[in-house]
């Protein structure tokens, strides 16, 4: 309540006419947190009650039945797991380091990896046979799931203050598909259940993610650290009333190493997280292409805040798989730090999806390539010729669309665009409003295929201070410095 006085303040000072003010750069130095203010090492022992512009949720810690079971080295975690859920659930203690194949968590079940404890997973396809049904960047299919995995359960949780490790070098990394995208490696008119991988049918598999839950309900991760990840970390998908935080995440130099991606989701906090990573820190998905519209599953009502992505390509992104859509997100509270896009808003032509009703406040870039970046078109090693604005594409059922976001009191110390817009011609970026930002940077502002795009109350100290324009309509500059000195 105290932060939002201030806010509030701070508006009523700014729109004052002919009294002096506190120069915007100063205002927001002030008034948002920095890096040691977030991340794990921030974490209150119990989360506040979200607010949000789109919900109210009153976060609860989940409950489990009281009897506790304590696995070490030696034993068969998977064993432990089932007998604890055969008598109705409780809490299952990893001490000491144990190499593992795949886990599957039962409903009522909360995994505790003890402080010092360390759960590596094995490295060849074997260790994480038979296939399971899950979601490899945003298409159904059967193949290796996730080394902590989950379908269909419910009240699970993994905690602690221990490790978890991904698979190291075996046939699981070997035999991973990277020759191509992956909707043209499963038909999407193929039965899902027909879509096996398991590196026999096809000489290739689709990697497990290091903890995956699937269909399930109430789901809690909180205080682990994460490393080494053959794909992306942790991404609840179809789940409702997921809760992260306090985790750490370390997957610096791993290709599509993404740190937290949550796909078709409903009702997601993210919180006191601290990430390193090889691609995304953040991201929110909804399926990918024909196979996305097939299961038309929204992410929505996601709430972000007291984050520290500290290296990655995206500090916060959505997309580039959202067919179903991603909606009503709120990220605030947040800081930024050396990731290649600070917030980064992807579509792709042939994918689908994007977004509306999103809300970014109170956030602190520190040095990023771009600060503000909307990217639909992608790169034409994807996505081939539809990566060129100038390639005519007609509207169709996969054509992305983004509209309705509103960003507020962001503080760019660094970065090479401080706004960067790509729309596409056939579907324009529509209804952006900018408030109160001060950004330092190379350059200003570009704006491609866009409407309705209202920056104010706003500083940039930029080595370019021109606007370029293609394609753009209504855009309104109010109240808006922009100057190659501070003064």
């Amino acid at each position: 309540m105290k932060l939002n006085w201030i806010i509030s303040l701070v508006v009523v000072v700014m729109g004052m006419q002919g009294c002096r003010s506190i120069p915007v750069e100063k205002q927001l130095d002030k008034i948002l947190l920095r890096a040691d203010q977030v991340g794990a090492g921030q974490m209150p022992a119990e989360p506040e009650k979200v607010r949000s512009p789109f919900m109210a949720w009153d976060v609860q810690r989940p409950t489990f039945p009281t009897r506790q079971d304590t696995v070490w080295p030696a034993e068969n975690i998977q064993t432990k797991l089932d007998q604890l859920a055969a008598q109705g659930g409780g809490t299952l203690v990893l001490k000491g380091h144990h190499h593992t194949g795949r886990i599957t968590l039962r409903s009522h079940i909360n995994l505790q990896l003890d402080a010092g404890s360390v759960l590596e997973f094995e490295s060849e396809i074997e260790d994480f046979l038979p296939v399971v049904f899950t979601r490899n960047e945003g298409v159904e299919l059967y193949s290796l799931g996730a080394c902590i995995y989950a379908n269909g359960a419910e009240n699970i949780a993994v905690t602690g203050w221990g490790k978890v490790i991904g698979p190291g070098d075996g046939s699981i990394r070997s035999k991973t598909m990277t020759h191509d995208v992956i909707e043209k490696i499963v038909d999407s008119n193929t039965p899902v259940e027909r879509r096996i991988y398991d590196g026999k049918t096809a000489d290739f598999i689709f990697p497990p993610a290091l903890i995956a839950p699937i269909n399930c309900k109430k789901v809690w991760i909180e205080g682990v650290s994460l490393e080494r990840t053959v794909f992306w970390n942790i991404v609840p998908t179809y789940c409702e009333d997921v809760v992260i935080r306090g985790v750490r995440i370390q997957s610096i130099g791993i290709p599509r190493g993404d740190g937290i991606d949550i796909e078709s989701c409903n009702r997601v906090l993210v919180e006191y997280c601290t990430l390193n990573t090889g691609d995304d820190c953040i991201a929110v998905k909804a399926g990918r292409g024909y196979d996305g519209l097939r299961v038309n599953r929204p992410s929505e009502n996601i709430v972000v805040r007291y984050c520290f992505s500290e290296k990655g390509h995206g500090g916060f992104t959505i997309g580039s798989e959202t067919a179903g859509m991603a909606k009503q997100v709120y990220v605030h509270d947040c800081v930024f730090g050396k990731t290649n896009v600070g917030i980064r808003f992807k579509t792709r032509r042939p994918r689908g999806g994007g977004g509306s009703a999103m809300r970014f406040e109170r956030i602190r870039m520190r040095d990023v390539e771009s600060a503000l970046r909307w990217d639909m078109l992608g790169q034409a090693q994807h996505v081939g010729n539809q990566a060129n604005r100038d390639f005519e594409v007609q509207k169709n059922a996969l054509t992305p669309r983004f509209s309705n976001i509103q960003i507020k009191d962001i503080y760019i110390d660094a970065a090479k665009d401080c706004i960067k817009i790509e729309g596409i011609p056939e579907s324009v970026l529509d209804d952006v409003r900018i408030d109160r930002v001060f950004g330092r940077g190379d350059r200003y502002l570009s704006v491609k295929d866009a409407k309705n795009i209202k920056i104010k109350n706003s500083v940039f100290v930029c080595k370019d201070t021109s606007v370029s324009t293609t394609n753009v309509s209504g855009l309104i500059q109010d109240r808006v410095r922009v100057m190659t000195e501070a003064p």
